[in-house]
């Protein structure tokens, strides 16, 4: 029999006992052992829950009991997480995570340690929810050399563009609804301004790499600046707005990465991702283009990519899942030198001087917006862009990149 342990009963941490204990026969035959939650950590008491048995408050209590092989960390946040994360590992218990901060910030460093303790760390809840992106570029795509990844990595931004786009909801109100729904925060800059989105596709290139890659050194935009008028215009273009994180190698093996809205062709598959959901392109050198498509968040989809981490730390205990990202930091690419075309809205009392600024642009027309004036310019690099931009003053009222 297989004792484990999950630190944290929020959201995530209660799913996980959920997946874990109704999906008992199948967990189990999977893993090929018998496996059972012993243990809740949580400073809360929880009078009535159907677990309330396994609840305690004292880390120490499943650290030094040896029947407990792997830990659930699904506490979030980098203090106490860290920390009892590392005396897991010291301890060689295997750690399952979706903790995206944590990895970002201390994947290599984790990593390492249970190597050296012949025990496991896995994340693959930290990236797309219950998407297995993790699992598919550590074993499914192995024989590629993988250039780029790009997709929408954060349900809750996603919600509220599609609103914005469906329903000419302004960001204020959309934002409104997303949190009256579960779907943000109360205190949501950790999505809206891409933070949480960087934090994903900096643990996306460094596996894709094999070294780290710091988020806090990843440009990175959010979508608070986004307005109905935006989407009007993409509207008039055949096009939509969508908050992306990419990463690519450069011809000269640097990378490139960036968090952002992107204005894409309706076209394009992650045009079609929509509400809550996620969609992760990842390009190989020899395969091409593979999309991964599904809920990016979630208390079950996110609770079942942990317990698919449990059962993969079962099945290899004593060993070690290889995981390839090293602690030397990847060469990163100036976002600033790199070439694209911007979409532009501008005040249509400026035209002269916006069309000398930005000669050959394509000018795109919405009904209702006939004193601004809507443009896709030639490429550039960000750099001459907003050179560019800067010498036209306040007669800009907004500018999205185009994929």
């Amino acid at each position: 029999m297989i004792q484990t342990a999950v630190l944290g009963y929020g959201t995530v941490g209660s799913g996980v006992v959920e997946v874990i204990e109704r999906n008992n026969a199948e967990v189990s035959r999977r893993a090929g052992e018998e496996v059972h939650v012993k243990y809740i950590l949580d400073l809360r008491d929880f009078p009535g829950d159907p677990y309330e048995d396994k609840v305690v408050h004292d880390f120490n209590l499943i650290l030094e009991d040896e029947e407990v092989s792997v830990v659930c960390e699904v506490m979030g946040g980098v203090g106490a997480a860290y920390q009892f994360t590392k005396q897991a590992l010291e301890a060689g218990k295997s750690v399952c995570t979706s903790n995206k901060e944590l990895v970002a910030k201390h994947g290599p460093e984790l990593l390492a340690l249970a190597a050296k303790k012949r025990c496991n760390y896995m994340f693959e809840a930290s990236v797309g929810g219950g998407i297995p992106i993790i699992r598919s570029i550590n074993n499914a795509l192995t024989p590629e050399k993988i250039v780029a990844v790009a997709g929408i990595l954060n349900g809750t931004t996603n919600y509220i563009l599609t609103k914005m786009e469906r329903e000419g909801t302004d960001y204020g109100e959309a934002l409104k609804q997303a949190q009256a729904l579960g779907y943000a925060e109360r205190s949501p800059e950790a999505d809206v301004e891409g933070h949480d989105a960087c934090r994903k596709i900096a643990i996306l290139a460094s596996l894709m790499t094999g070294k780290n890659v710091d988020s806090e050194k990843v440009p990175t935009e959010g979508i608070t600046k986004i307005t109905p008028a935006d989407f009007d215009f993409a509207k008039a273009a055949g096009m939509t707005i969508k908050l992306l994180g990419k990463a690519q190698l450069t011809e000269d093996g640097k990378l490139l990465a960036m968090v952002a809205p992107h204005m894409l062709s309706k076209d394009h598959s992650l045009a079609m991702v929509n509400d809550v959901f996620n969609g992760i392109f990842v390009t190989g050198n020899m395969l091409g283009d593979t999309m991964f498509y599904g809920h990016g968040a979630g208390k079950l989809p996110t609770a079942s990519a942990v317990t698919a981490d449990v059962i993969d730390c079962i099945r290899n205990q004593g060993r070690t899942i290889q995981c390839i990202w090293e602690d030397t930091e990847a060469e990163l690419a100036d976002a600033a030198l790199t070439r694209k075309k911007f979409f532009v809205r501008a005040k249509a009392s400026a035209r002269e001087a916006v069309e000398a600024a930005f000669p050959g642009s394509v000018a795109v027309e919405a009904d209702g917006h006939e004193e601004e004036l809507g443009f896709i310019t030639q490429e550039m690099t960000e750099q001459e862009f907003d050179e560019k931009c800067g010498g036209l003053k306040d007669s800009v009222l907004g500018r999205i990149r185009m994929l």
